[in-house]
């Protein structure tokens, strides 16, 4: 685990005991989970957006000559963007 060992760990776990009291450490371990679950909830959030811009955003691609799309994972790409960002593939 990043190559810190048991004596390294147990020194960190001191110096944080030190500097917050051991009263405080609870609020700080349940604020660091909730910060942790509203990343995560936004990531797939996130994700959840993009899966539904992109299939609609690619048959948009289709309809629209101005707009270029990936052959492999049909995002959208820009005019002179000559591989694609998500993928990496070349386009033509």
């Amino acid at each position: 685990m990043f190559g810190l060992g048991t004596q390294e760990l147990l020194v960190i776990l001191v110096i944080v005991l030190v500097l917050f009291g051991a009263n405080r450490l609870p609020q700080l371990a349940r604020s660091l989970g909730s910060s942790l679950k509203e990343f995560k909830k936004g990531i797939d959030d996130a994700q959840a957006k993009e899966a539904s811009v992109s299939p609609s955003s690619a048959d948009g691609g289709a309809s629209t000559a101005g707009e270029r799309s990936c052959g492999q994972c049909k995002s959208a790409l820009a005019p002179d963007w000559t591989h694609c960002p998500r993928c990496g593939t070349a386009v033509t």
